[in-house]
């Protein structure tokens, strides 16, 4: 068509061609754009509607070549033909507002592909005069407006100027305000975005809430199939995501990260907005990660930032960004892991980015030279290799080279250029490097004007380097000018800026470092006095208040202690209290508060000490929530598993029995009673309110499922698996959020105020069984106490044990264990005739020596408190008194039930527990009661005995008896029984038949391998022919009718010394699975006697009346069995061994 050689003076085709067919036009124009527009030009003189015929050039131009140079000729050409129509449009008052609207459009267009202020700039000037120029009652006016308002918020993210963000609010209200249609998403998305902006700058949560509000309606009015949903599911993310930096909630991180994956799935692939949103979501992984700590959330936002990454093509300007915050992320991994190869990638990650930006000529080189320079100064403080400081040093300096020294980032590479050199003088001890770090920052100071908001950060830095140079000469001046230049800093500071009480804290450091120095007790006042300040400008509903509060805790004791002023003792003690009762802030921070509140209670104010631990033990709960897998709640009560001991014994020593026993219970097995929570009966919540009734049994069989999920590593995972798995993480906390809102309305209805709280001690006393006693045994580092409960009493009988103390029952639990290891019997061999036993030669009487101390020390004065010590020799087992064992601390891994004096040989007279009362244990009185209260109330179908024997496990030591002692139970019940048995062994001892015939069958009992899992002990597992029946299976099974378990397994009550009071053993399992009574082992147990022990419990099970037995005559006939063995072995330390590890735990 058009071509060099086309004269422009043929003018009716021209006219006919290019009034007629653009088709052809922008054919034409990608061949020769340059002689086209100058025939353009010359033609618009031919045409009449001169005005729109421009216009429609203006549009047309930039399609010929959107992403090349030519683009930049033809946004200035198309600008000079859009204001030419204009100009032709003088008098027509609609044509001129039409044709000023549309070329506002194109420049707001325009400004997408080459990011330039100018083209905005023009945009705003068009639009402005549009929106004057408009009625109120046209119906133009609401899109006029939100593009106005959209404009500005551009403008605004490049400049920071808040005329600009307010202008665009107030634009963009007057737009959904003139709308007389439904609401515009489109605008309301628009207005989300420009609060978010507004909160970015000012720190108002309302700002932040509200742009969550917009956006959330937004979204809510799109449908589902529209091509803006994506991007407007990942704005109302990333303002889900301000949200959770400024309040640390969870719950909204984990909702925005849902609205991001969402996103995600809904954007084809390759499109640009998909890069976008992979990248956002990476950074909110990162953000949650800040908050958790968890490892997982990292890997996910580098996967999500590295797809970003990928899907970002080359050339494509947003790509060094993801470069970057894929390098930022593998920094803050290295910094949580300390593996180096994760700074390595990081600072290969900036390299690549610095490599692109070289390539293309970007202007911004000298910012990813400087985020580079960062990941090294990061490699540098972990290895102390000076050539990464000194690289790090070299590319800042090329930045601060390669930028003018009018470009607006020059002070920030002067502020890292400085603290580079703190770092480098820190490793050296070399003065000229500091002098090196205070020029360049007080340069950046100095080139600062002042007004900019980056004033207060370089004069923040200057003054911690002036300080490490304090620090090195003893000058005076040098940390005066340190405070006053952080004096400066929080002066310039805006009221209510986010890092207001960051810089107040920063100073309140400087004058207690010069209290160090001087002695001068007006700085230790005025570091406490900026740190007060910090508080003070902190919302109560801010995340980091706990956090401040507990420092200036800290700062208060520090002086007390060294002044040995109470007042700043008991200021410290209100400090921690406020810390500990923020209703914001993490669990495990304000944990630690209430614990040092407890700490300096206990020897300055008393009165505060029963509150402090109060506290602590409510916080506990939270610590280990019902939002997480049971995995990760073992793994956070870690830290404090002596909690409850440490809060009963306070209790005890202020005369307070009950108290103790409720914190006991409160504090201790905090996951099984969770699992309990959630099985809890609802028939009378049901017969009030069925509704409620439904809801809470869908709740909590959903969390109950979504605890025993795994832990599952993300390294290796797609992304829809991720997406897959973070959608099981959000539901899982939604679900613990609304449990806490059915709770709370159950507790509204009258009789029900205390549903599923803590026990009250007059509550567990009346649900205890008609006779027998239960004993805690509270074993702590101040002092030692036992406390016994029976039903209906009025107060417990508090039985202090001064002669016993917390590090004897350590070392009898250590003695113990070596014994056991002496003896092979804390592991599984491939021994003829023992399940993983071995016998010295010699007699150590380790285990005897234990026993007889726990007899004088602990059991023997319980006895004697309780009036126990009648000897019952000649009486049959059935007539001994019961007792349930509750032991916390290392007392949990020794054998109370076998305490006694043991002779050598069998003449010798003995004086045991076992003369006096039936022993069982119990992880918490709830479990008791919770037994009481739900009599067993067996089907015909479900009643009967389900036997699994796995002798020949693959891959596991032989059990030559197992096999024998199933074959023993199964004759001796059917001789003395008619209920049903049921056998199950070798390879058809599979974990889909076992679990169907649990539920088929009221008792069990496995003769096998089984392992204990004390990091998730839902895994502990017994195993058979075809794999582990671990225990969450069997929870998951719902068990309504168990009623007997026999573990005739290893070591399936040995628990785990780390965490003592949480009971993580199979027997504590089975109990939280339903049973009503479990038979276990303390240690391995030896295959010669184990079936004639097991056909003799069983024997004695069995009721000759009714032809069938239950669980609550298994402790009597677990003793008579062990009883029956020990006359027949004697009391030799390997006897010992022998029948001492068989336990009963339950009712």
């Amino acid at each position: 068509m058009f071509s060099r050689g086309t004269s422009i003076f043929d003018r009716e085709s021209s006219i006919q061609l290019l009034s007629s067919n653009f088709g052809d036009f922008t054919t034409a124009i990608s061949k020769d754009p340059e002689q086209v527009f100058f025939v353009v030009l010359a033609l618009s003189e031919e045409i009449a509607n001169k005005a729109r015929f421009l216009h429609d050039c203006g549009g047309h131009l930039p399609e010929c070549f959107p992403d090349t140079d030519n683009g930049t000729y033809c946004s200035k050409e198309c600008s000079v033909a859009y204001d030419s129509a204009i100009n032709t449009a003088d008098g027509n008052t609609s044509r001129l507002m039409s044709l000023l609207y549309e070329a506002g459009l194109f420049f707001l267009d325009r400004y997408s592909k080459s990011g330039t202020l100018s083209v905005i700039n023009e945009a705003i000037s068009k639009l402005s005069i549009v929106v004057k120029g408009t009625l109120d009652s046209d119906h133009k006016l609401s899109c006029r407006l939100n593009d106005l308002g959209r404009s500005l918020l551009i403008r605004f993210e490049h400049e920071e100027d808040l005329l600009d963000v307010t202008r665009a609010i107030s634009y963009i209200q007057k737009a959904i305000s003139v709308t007389v249609e439904e609401e515009s998403p489109t605008c309301l998305n628009n207005l989300g975005h420009a609060f978010c902006l507004l909160f970015e700058t000012t720190g108002n949560l309302s700002e932040i809430s509200d742009a969550i509000s917009y956006h959330q309606r937004a979204v809510q009015l799109t449908p589902e199939d529209h091509r803006d949903l994506p991007r407007r599911l990942n704005d109302l993310g990333h303002a889900q995501l301000r949200y959770h930096e400024r309040t640390g909630d969870l719950t909204t991180i984990s909702e925005g990260i849902a609205h991001l994956e969402k996103a995600i799935l809904l954007t084809s692939d390759g499109s640009a907005d998909l890069a976008m949103a992979l990248n956002n979501l990476g950074n909110s992984f990162r953000f949650r990660f800040e908050c958790t700590g968890s490892i997982d959330d990292l890997s996910s936002a580098i996967a999500n930032i590295q797809e970003s990454v990928r899907q970002s093509p080359e050339g494509n300007p947003r790509k060094h960004t993801r470069l970057s915050n894929l390098g930022n992320c593998f920094v803050r991994r290295f910094e949580r892991t300390g593996d180096l190869m994760d700074i390595s990638q990081a600072i290969m990650c900036h390299q690549k980015a610095v490599n692109f930006t070289s390539e293309v000529g970007h202007p911004e080189m000298p910012v990813w030279l400087n985020n580079l320079s960062l990941a090294l100064k990061s490699r540098f403080e972990r290895t102390g290799d000076l050539a990464d400081i000194a690289e790090a040093i070299s590319y800042l300096k090329k930045g601060v080279q390669l930028a003018p020294e009018t470009h607006p980032s020059l002070p920030i590479y002067l502020n890292n250029l400085g603290n580079s050199y703190r770092c480098q003088f820190q490793r050296t001890g070399n003065t000229a490097h500091i002098t090196e770090a205070i020029t360049y920052l007080q340069k950046a100071v100095e080139i600062t004007p002042e007004g900019h908001l980056g004033l207060p950060i370089w004069l923040n830095n200057l003054g911690l380097s002036t300080r490490c140079r304090f620090e090195q000469t003893h000058n005076p001046e040098d940390i005066d000018k340190a405070i006053a230049y952080i004096r400066r800093s929080v002066l310039l500071t805006p009221a209510g800026h986010t890092q207001e009480s960051t810089r107040l804290t920063n100073l309140g450091v400087l004058y207690g470092c010069r209290f160090t120095s001087t002695g001068e007790h007006s700085d230790i006042a005025e570091a406490v006095d900026n740190l007060q300040k910090a508080i003070k400008c902190t919302p109560e509903d801010h995340a980091t208040l706990a956090s401040l509060l507990k420092q200036l805790g800290d700062t208060f004791s520090e002086r007390g202690a060294r002044t040995g002023a109470l007042p700043d003792i008991h200021v410290a003690i209100s400090n921690y209290s406020l810390a500990a009762t923020c209703s914001a802030g993490p669990p495990s921070l304000r944990l630690i508060a209430a614990l040092q509140w407890a700490e300096l209670s206990r020897s300055y104010s008393r009165a505060q000490l029963l509150d402090a631990y109060r506290v602590a033990i409510d916080l506990v709960s939270q610590l280990a929530g019902f939002e997480q897998t049971i995995q990760k709640r073992y793994i956070n009560l870690l830290d404090v598993s002596n909690l409850s001991a440490s809060a009963a014994a306070a209790a005890f020593e202020q005369g307070r029995p009950e108290l103790a026993i409720e914190w006991l219970e409160q504090g201790r097995c905090l996951v099984w009673s969770q699992l309990n929570d959630l099985r809890t009966p609802l028939d009378d919540l049901r017969a009030k309110c069925p509704a409620l009734a439904d809801e809470l049994l869908r709740v909590s069989v959903a969390l109950d499922n979504a605890g025993a999920r795994e832990e599952a590593s993300l390294a290796d995972s797609t992304l829809v698996q991720r997406i897959s798995l973070q959608d099981e993480v959000t539901s899982h906390v939604k679900l613990a959020r609304e449990r806490d809102g059915l709770l709370k309305q159950i507790r509204y209805i009258p009789g029900f105020e205390t549903f599923l709280q803590p026990l009250s001690y007059s509550t567990l006393v009346a649900g205890l069984p008609q006779s027998g006693t239960a004993v805690i045994i509270n074993v702590h580092t101040d002092r030692c106490d036992a406390v016994a409960l029976r039903h209906g009493m009025n107060g417990p009988v508090h039985i202090p044990l001064p002669g016993f103390s917390y590090i004897m029952a350590e070392n009898l639990r250590k003695s113990l264990k070596a014994r056991l290891q002496g003896a092979g019997v804390r592991v599984r061999g491939n021994v003829p005739d023992a399940r993983g036993m071995r016998f010295e030669s010699g007699d150590g009487r380790v285990l005897t020596g234990i026993l007889k101390e726990l007899w004088l020390l602990v059991v023997n004065p319980i006895l004697e408190a309780l009036g126990f010590m009648s000897p019952s020799n000649e009486k049959p087992p059935s007539s001994l008194s019961r007792i349930w064992w509750c032991a916390t601390g290392p007392l949990a891994f020794l054998p109370i039930h076998a305490a006694g004096r043991y002779g050598r040989h069998k003449k010798e007279a003995a004086t045991t527990l076992s003369h006096y009362a039936i022993s069982s244990y119990i992880p918490t009185v709830r479990t008791l009661v919770d037994r009481v209260k739900s009599p067993l109330s067996l089907h015909g179908r479900k009643s009967g005995l389900f036997l699994v024997s796995q002798a020949d496990t693959p891959n596991l030591p032989l059990i030559p008896g197992a096999s024998a002692e199933v074959r023993a139970v199964k004759q001796r019940v059917s001789q003395c029984s008619t209920m049903e048995i049921h056998c199950l062994e070798s390879v058809n001892a599979t974990i889909i038949q076992s679990l169907q015939n649990m539920d088929t069958y009221s008792c069990v009992h496995f003769a096998c391998h089984a392992s204990q899992n004390t990091a998730d002990p839902l895994r502990s597992a017994f195993y058979l022919h075809d794999g582990q029946l671990d225990l969450s299976s069997i929870i998951q099974k719902r068990l309504e009718n168990a009623d007997l378990a026999f573990l005739s397994a290893c070591q399936t009550s040995a628990g785990d010394e780390k965490l003592s009071e949480e009971a993580v053993h199979l027997a504590a399992g089975m109990l939280a699975a339903g049973y009503r009574g479990v038979v276990a082992t303390m240690w391995s147990i030896q295959d010669r006697y184990g079936a004639q022990l097991a056909e003799d419990f069983y024997e004695k099970l069995v009721n000759d009346d009714s032809r069938k037995f239950n669980s609550e005559r298994a402790a009597c006939s677990l003793h008579f069995a062990t009883q029956k063995l020990r006359n027949s072995l004697g009391d030799s330390e390997s006897s010992l061994l022998i029948w001492v590890p068989y336990v009963h735990f339950g009712l």
